[in-house]
């Protein structure tokens, strides 16, 4: 009788240590977009590039999908070296852009250029579904300029060290400074995943740069030559992100269940195959020996990430080690290897092989992308006739490890989370050393938790919740937390996130890994540089393209294959 392997406990993936490891897989939403581009047959076209000799102008560039079409409007801008910045309190960029809903009029495009480049200080509308910006990687832009306008192709081991001629500082969308709002575009089946106009923004933005970078070499000389393909798709586009989506994991506990749920069950799907294909064995054993090359070409100077770093590549020694004498032709071979790596790798390698063994499976597993939105437009509603019984048992259940927390200790409540008055956006504070205690925001759930137990603990247990609340209305929030919790187990983050050695960068990498980021750089424990669609095919490139063969460099990276 076939097994079926159970998906991993919650106690398990839930922890910010691990969540701080997880990889792009299969299901990270740039992949299902491209698949879904190259399944449906999206055209693309670049109607306007009045760019001039500095380097300034106006672009568009068009993605039509069966039913409507889509404009990445950019703004290139000639931007002196001492207003670059990556810092949110930047005013000026090097490029800034839009995607607007459908093709911009001429009067369009005007009321854009009067307000995309001024960022927050300006106003889309709703025919506008994002707002960005991005900055240049200065040595490595005029690397490549000098070197194509001289018509030679830039140094490869420089491309591959850093890995974007852009970074992006912001990707707004959801209704940010006046663009539309998510439920007003939620129902469009290409859209319906989550980010997706997000991730749509980035892939035209990398190819605007590439077309810009290789315009900016032409104007400097007539023996200017293109980018070769291969070398050309070896730049992605950089992003740099910060505090401000940390909460985000927090904030969408629906949302991010159904994340999780998916990957997870993709996992045990995976784990429960009886016997894995001949096919199947070679392309997952392609994979490792091409993660090989990713984890080579992965540079970070944070002494956290190096540290990853350096346990990853023993990780693929001990696994190919593995791989040598285990021929992945026994009984249910991915379970027995997925259980191996609890012991034998860490964390960082552990979550690897995850994404690793989904790859030969994607007619079992992508499907999963349809599940991993969420309506979270109405607030869960409480059951105010819930005994207290049954209400301090649902938080000894969901919150277990938040019980055993030292809530009066300093260090369980070191930080706080607040709002800043300029940029409106989320900050993390020392709360006995700044004055925010007074601002914090309800982004600790687990130390709210415990407070909501204790305090019901003043009340007989046949009472009842409504009861509870008329009485103490500052758990409102926590009792909707709860509601939601019933039926998604993996909503909650089940570390302390207020704790004095709590790292949101784990937070960060947690979402950025389901967006498909790879190249995770920490610069601080609170914002990190990421690489974003490098190795992909280009728009012109994907009719012809596998759109899952760019995640993992081919075995000779110098070959920039895309099968």
């Amino acid at each position: 009788m076939a097994r079926v392997v159970e998906r991993r406990n919650p106690d398990v993936v839930m922890r910010l240590d691990r969540m701080g490891s997880f990889h792009q897989c299969r299901l990270s939403f740039m992949r299902t977009l491209l698949r879904r581009m190259k399944n449906e047959a999206w055209s693309f076209e670049r109607p306007r590039f009045d760019i001039d000799a500095d380097g300034v102008g106006t672009a568009l560039y068009t993605a039509t999908t069966p039913d409507r079409t889509y404009t990445l409007v950019a703004f290139a801008h000639d931007l002196p070296d001492d207003m670059r910045s990556d810092r949110v309190i930047a005013t000026a960029w090097d490029a800034t852009f839009t995607l607007h809903d459908g093709v911009p009029t001429a009067d369009d495009v005007e009321r854009l250029r009067a307000n995309v480049p001024l960022q927050e200080a300006g106003r889309v509308s709703g025919s506008e579904l994002t707002l960005s910006r991005a900055n240049r990687s200065q040595r490595l832009w005029n690397s490549v300029v000098e070197s194509l306008a001289a018509g030679q192709q830039p140094d490869r081991e420089l491309i591959e060290s850093v890995g974007y001629l852009m970074r992006t500082t912001a990707v707004y969308g959801s209704g940010k400074f006046g663009a539309a709002d998510r439920e007003s575009i939620a129902d469009r089946p290409e859209l319906l995943a989550p980010f997706q106009a997000e991730m749509l923004t980035v892939f035209l933005i990398r190819a605007f740069v590439l077309d810009l970078v290789e315009h900016m070499a032409s104007v400097s000389s007539p023996n200017a030559v293109p980018l070769d393909p291969a070398l050309r798709r070896r730049f992605g586009i950089g992003n740099s992100t910060g505090l401000g989506m940390a909460p985000f994991l927090i904030t969408h506990p629906k949302l991010i269940n159904n994340w999780i749920v998916a990957r997870e069950e993709a996992l045990a799907r995976v784990r429960s195959v009886e016997h894995a294909a001949g096919d199947d064995v070679a392309m997952f054993r392609s994979i490792v020996r091409r993660a090989r090359t990713l984890v080579d070409l992965w540079n970070s100077d944070h002494e956290i990430q190096v540290a990853k770093l350096t346990a990853l590549r023993t990780d693929l020694d001990v696994l190919d080690a593995y791989l040598a004498v285990e021929a992945l032709d026994g009984s249910y071979p991915w379970d027995a290897l997925v259980t191996w790596t609890s012991e034998a790798l860490s964390i960082e390698g552990q979550e690897l092989v995850v994404s690793m063994v989904l790859e030969p499976y994607g007619s079992l597993v992508d499907e999963l992308t349809d599940s991993m939105h969420a309506d979270e437009s109405a607030p869960a509603a409480i059951d105010g006739t819930c005994s207290i019984t049954e209400v301090r048992r649902s938080i000894a259940s969901s919150y277990d490890w938040a019980l055993d927390v030292d809530w009066s200790a300093e260090a369980a409540n070191a930080r706080a989370w607040y709002v800043s008055e300029e940029k409106l956006e989320p900050r993390l504070g020392e709360r006995f050393h700044e004055p925010i205690a007074d601002y914090e925001q309800p982004l600790q759930p687990g130390r709210d938790a415990a407070r909501m137990y204790n305090d019901l603990h003043e009340w007989e247990g046949h009472q009842t919740l409504g009861a509870f609340l008329r009485e103490h209305p500052e758990h409102r929030h926590t009792a909707r937390r709860l509601a939601v919790l019933q039926d998604a187990p993996y909503a909650e983050v089940r570390d302390n996130t207020i704790d004095a050695e709590m790292l949101p960068i784990d937070l960060l990498r947690a979402k950025l890994s389901f967006f498909g980021a790879t190249h995770f750089d920490p610069r601080s424990d609170r914002w990190v540089r990421i690489n974003m669609f490098r190795g992909a095919p280009f728009p012109h490139e994907l009719a012809h393209a596998d759109p899952d063969a760019w995640t993992y460099p081919p075995d000779e990276a110098a070959n920039g294959s895309l099968v």
